[in-house]
């Protein structure tokens, strides 16, 4: 991220053709390719089996790999043991230790990297000072909420300066409130301090919060790596569309290209959006629920629809509208003028923002 300063240790992490096996049967990992740069953060994010927490043990060091080369910075540890690798990881788990007190538990790695009991003391207390748990070292785990606990985990790792900073799903044992206020806190020490930062989740809305790049990952491949707009405006495929954010996925025609630009059909509905290097006939239009567009009446431009389900939540009305192509869910912010179950509608959509995909 252009502006966020690189840490004097931050290093750049390469995967080569990496593959990792279970036994002779089940692949973890098939092939992949990946170039993190020094500095940054980014996600693996994908759902559950997908190979994602494989990547990030491997990275560790606590699963080898089965064949392929991991590099960190200029450094081969492909066949290092997790001991030998500059690496610190914050488990989901937290991993503290409860009989010890939040200062012990912070300077417990310390002890083991040949600093005496002054300086592991001074560095402890400034990591715990950087996650803004500075009063609280001589307190118990215990004692401490669940996002406080966390934030003590991140001060252990941090403290130990290492190269690269690993986190497995570190907010799913949080709230929802929690959750996005130490997504913040991990994101703003992770740019202040130009940290590398590799972070595991299968939560879309906290990769596209803390990210500069989010890998998507599916049946233990790479589905589409970009930063989070990327992902979010221009998915590659289907998958991608429905698992970053929420989609619509309507089939069309694609009735013919022109510069680049495809104007399709959706049952008598045509809109013009970017052909994508796609052309005429059968397509996907990929539509995010903010970006539709329903109105009153059986008249005017759109599909005629129907309303099927009406939610209020406070800052917006969520719809379920059914019609010729199916169901889609909408998002609409007059919640004074609400539409109401069984009620007919026009539906169309924003010129920005649909996306052209392949047909199933």
């Amino acid at each position: 991220m252009a502006g966020t300063p690189i840490n004097s240790k931050a290093a750049s992490v390469s995967f080569r053709n990496v593959s990792k096996k279970y036994g002779k049967t089940v692949l973890a990992v098939d092939d992949v390719s990946l170039e993190i740069e020094a500095g940054t953060l980014v996600t693996l994010l994908g759902p559950s089996g997908c190979g994602k927490t494989t990547m990030l043990r491997m990275i560790a060091g606590l699963e080898m790999v089965t064949s392929g080369q991991i590099m960190i910075g200029d450094r081969d540890v492909t066949k290092l043991p997790a001991t030998d690798r500059d690496v610190s990881m914050v488990f989901q788990s937290y991993a503290l230790f409860p009989h010890m007190s939040v200062i012990e538990n912070v300077s417990y790695g310390l002890k083991f990297s040949g600093f005496d009991k002054v300086e592991t003391h001074d560095r402890a207390r400034a990591g715990l000072d950087l996650v803004g748990l500075g009063e609280f070292g001589a307190r118990l785990p215990s004692e401490l909420s669940g996002g406080q606990q966390q934030r003590v985990a991140v001060a252990r790792a941090l403290v130990l300066e290492p190269q690269v900073l690993l986190f497995d799903e570190p907010l799913s044992n949080l709230d929802a409130k929690l959750r996005r206020q130490v997504r913040e806190e991990i994101r703003e020490i992770q740019q202040n301090l130009g940290l590398t930062v590799v972070y595991v989740t299968h939560d879309q809305e906290e990769a596209l919060a803390v990210s500069d790049q989010i890998v998507v990952m599916r049946n233990a491949g790479i589905a589409q790596i970009g930063t989070p707009r990327e992902l979010y405006d221009a998915p590659a495929d289907r998958f991608v569309a429905d698992f970053i954010g929420e989609a619509n996925l309507i089939d069309c025609t694609i009735q013919k290209v022109t510069g680049g630009i495809a104007q399709i059909d959706m049952s008598g509905y045509r809109h013009k959006l970017e052909a994508r290097g796609m052309e005429p006939g059968p397509a996907t239009v990929a539509i995010r629920p903010s970006r539709m567009r329903l109105v009153r009446g059986a008249t005017g431009a759109g599909i005629k629809a129907q309303i099927e389900k009406a939610t209020y939540v406070g800052s917006h009305m969520e719809y379920v509208v059914s019609g010729d192509f199916g169901q889609v869910f909408a998002i609409l912010d007059d919640v004074d003028d609400a539409l109401v179950p069984g009620e007919g509608v026009m539906l169309s959509f924003d010129e920005k923002g649909p996306v052209l995909l392949p047909a199933q």
